[in-house]
């Protein structure tokens, strides 16, 4: 079974940096875009922040100007940049990216981030 996996997560101070890396088992279709989402306690996962097939990366507005996402790396893995962590940022992060060209997104269990 395929499987991506999010790592990287751990407890932070207010103000500090963490980078999570998205690693598939297969490669990765960058084509169809890549993105990160979290879910905050008690809340629905959200979409954090996309780079698309032109290579537009698109934050939330909570998020932009502080995490940012790579690209694509040795086909199969990519990253999540976070710098002035928040309390707020508090939450489980996890990768979606699609292993074929059809666009079907798979995604982790996620890993937690503490602030």
């Amino acid at each position: 079974h395929v499987q991506m996996v999010e790592s990287g997560g751990g407890s932070v101070q207010a103000g500090g940096s963490l980078t999570l890396t998205c690693t598939s088992s297969k490669p990765i279709f960058a084509s169809c875009g890549v993105s990160w989402w979290r879910q905050e306690p008690g809340k629905e996962r959200d979409r954090i922040i996309t780079r698309n097939t032109g290579n537009n990366i698109y934050a939330i507005p909570s998020v932009r100007g502080r995490f940012t996402i790579s690209d694509v790396y040795g086909r199969n893995r990519f990253y999540l940049q976070m710098s002035d962590l928040k309390v707020e940022d508090t939450a489980i992060y996890s990768c979606r990216a699609s292993l074929d060209d059809d666009c079907n997104y798979e995604g982790g269990q996620g890993t937690q981030v503490t602030v």
